[in-house]
């Protein structure tokens, strides 16, 4: 199949949702399907306020409708709410193509975090958004259940896996002499995270941030 991936997260930011979008790729093509990455890095952009490692598309959807024209996906699929997949969603209702989309982190939250912007608005236009898919795709259990309490319909797990040729059990001295256990976070260091809670808790041994990101320094 000639598979479409549109997403306002791309190269060359470094989060979980370029991870996974990356992934999913090399492993579609490694079972013989053709997959084509469309991003920010391909249109005119600006940074998005209060997270400037982040292009946001400018005017996309004319450019966009050409480059599907081009590749003439068999499926397509939204990552992200952004500009891109606002234009990828509005072209594919004007065309009667059927899509899906995911919903990768807790975006109410987050905004509400950077803006006073209620919660329950962020997730009413969200339920708008992905309502259109055939499939809304979410990473885990508790996601799913989350969205679906708000309203969600057709809500699928898109389960992670781990890439066991990189990260192996290995080395048991990886930590030098860090108290055991070790609790490890990896990934963004932002406020959406909640690192500081991660922190803050009461266990024993070390806990290890490993990642980047704006919080960094204050933490």
């Amino acid at each position: 199949m000639r598979i479409a991936i549109v997403t306002d997260a791309w190269v060359p930011q470094v989060n979980g949702v370029v991870r996974t979008l990356t992934q999913t790729g090399l492993e579609l093509e490694r079972e013989g399907h053709v997959v084509r990455h469309i991003g920010p890095d391909s249109f005119n952009s600006l940074p998005c306020p209060t997270y400037p490692e982040i292009r946001l598309a400018l005017l996309p959807r004319r450019k966009l409708a050409r480059e599907l024209d081009a590749f003439a996906p068999d499926t397509l699929h939204i990552a992200t709410e952004g500009p891109l997949g606002q234009a990828a969603r509005s072209i594919c209702r004007e065309r009667g193509w059927s899509f899906t989309t995911s919903y990768h982190t807790q975006f109410p939250q987050y905004l509400r975090l950077r803006a006073p912007i209620p919660v329950a608005w962020t997730y009413a236009w969200l339920r708008r958004f992905h309502g259109d898919g055939k499939r809304t795709l979410v990473p885990t259990e508790g996601v799913k259940r989350e969205l679906e309490e708000r309203g969600f319909g057709n809500v699928a797990l898109w389960t992670r896996g781990v890439d066991t040729d990189r990260f192996q059990p290995g080395d048991r001295n990886a930590f030098g002499d860090l108290p055991r256990p070790i609790c490890l976070y990896v990934g963004r260091v932002a406020v959406e995270k909640n690192i500081d809670a991660f922190l803050a808790a009461g266990l024993p041994g070390s806990k290890v941030v490993v990642g980047a990101g704006p919080d960094l320094e204050r933490l």
